[in-house]
């Protein structure tokens, strides 16, 4: 049986009419993956098999910079560079940035998987560091319905007031302080520390997690809590080897991963006891009224009256809500500041 099978294969593949079937589709193969149009990609340096740039990345740090020079010789507003198995592709022209954030939102919407981003959301909870999905969906749902609403704005209007009139006493006792030097201020210190109070009030109902200092300044606690949010922005998308070749999480060879964690681990010492301590109050009953944001989020209910929100999701909600809402008020208010002071005139005073 098995000699009539293979005497029959063997005569069907030495026919002729079997051969000009096998060289058709042959032909037809070939054309069909030669005719394929491959997009060119942007310019870029050359890379290296299967780390690509990777070391070139190390040996230039900042990368930022590196990617920025790299541009500037090559004469381009956009280039791809491969880090691993990964294509970065810069663009340094707002036209060309407009068409990856409005044109083609849809395909660049989402955000990439790496190790800080995974740590602070964790394991993307929220919506800003968060690739696109389900649980995306329900965060950003939640965020436009419950937290960012013009009707919240305005309920927490009295809370920024407040924190206003703080800033401008700590300015005065800051003035008091140093009139034999001209009374000199630190505006970076005073819009960074008036933007985290802020925050504090509008998410935990509180200015300091200490008992802050006595002319109204931030306290240990505060400038710890500070250093770290900055510290974990900096670590964001910031070129980590690990998250190019995931294969080597773990080994930390830039020491990028030790020092995200230990942020993390700061940022938790202050949130996780207050978080844990407000929802044992609302479920034994002791509190009834929401005061603040972290309220908002406890007591959101599904159609089932179940909450909402995990105690994880709030967490991760609430340290990814203190860093955008804490880096960019007070990056902007310091740049603000600054160009007051640059273009002094009563006019501008008056509008401030």
């Amino acid at each position: 049986m098995e000699y009539l099978a293979a005497t029959s294969f063997t005569t069907l593949s030495s026919s002729p009419a079997s051969l000009l079937v096998l060289a058709i589709i042959l032909f037809y193969f070939i054309q069909s993956h030669k005719n394929v149009k491959k997009h060119p990609l942007p310019p870029g340096p050359k890379p290296w098999p299967i780390v690509g740039c990777l070391p070139t990345m190390l040996r230039n740090k900042p990368v930022y910079r590196w990617i920025h020079n790299l541009m500037k010789e090559m004469n381009t507003e956009i280039a791809c560079i491969r880090l691993g198995n990964v294509h970065v592709i810069p663009v340094i022209c707002p036209d060309i940035a407009c068409e990856f954030l409005k044109a083609q939102d849809n395909t660049f919407a989402s955000r990439p998987h790496t190790m800080t981003t995974d740590l602070i959301s964790r394991g993307y909870l929220t919506t800003a560091l968060s690739p696109s999905g389900d649980q995306w969906n329900k965060m950003k749902k939640v965020l436009m319905t419950h937290v960012l609403s013009p009707k919240k704005h305005q309920w927490l209007y009295s809370k920024r007031v407040e924190e206003a009139d703080h800033l401008v006493h700590y300015v005065y006792n800051q003035c008091k302080k140093s009139v034999h030097q001209g009374g000199i201020v630190n505006l970076r210190t005073a819009a960074q520390h008036y933007c985290a109070n802020v925050t504090r009030k509008m998410l935990f109902n509180k200015r300091f997690f200490g008992k802050g200092m006595k002319d109204g300044g931030p306290g240990f606690e505060e400038e710890e809590y500070v250093d770290a949010l900055f510290s974990s922005l900096n670590h964001i998308y910031a070129f980590c080897i690990s998250d190019f070749l995931p294969s080597l999480i773990g080994l930390d060879l830039d020491g990028h991963e030790k020092v995200a964690m230990e942020n993390h681990r700061i940022l938790n010492k202050y949130h996780d006891p207050i978080i844990h301590e407000r929802v044992q109050q609302w479920k034994d009953g002791a509190k009834k009224d929401t005061e603040d944001l972290l309220d908002i989020l406890i007591t959101l209910k599904d159609p089932n009256g179940n909450p909402l929100l995990s105690k994880d999701e709030i967490k991760a909600q609430i340290t990814v809500s203190f860093i955008c809402i804490y880096i960019l008020n007070s990056t902007w208010k310091h740049i603000f500041m600054s160009l007051m002071l640059i273009n002094y005139t009563s006019d501008v005073l008056v509008i401030a």
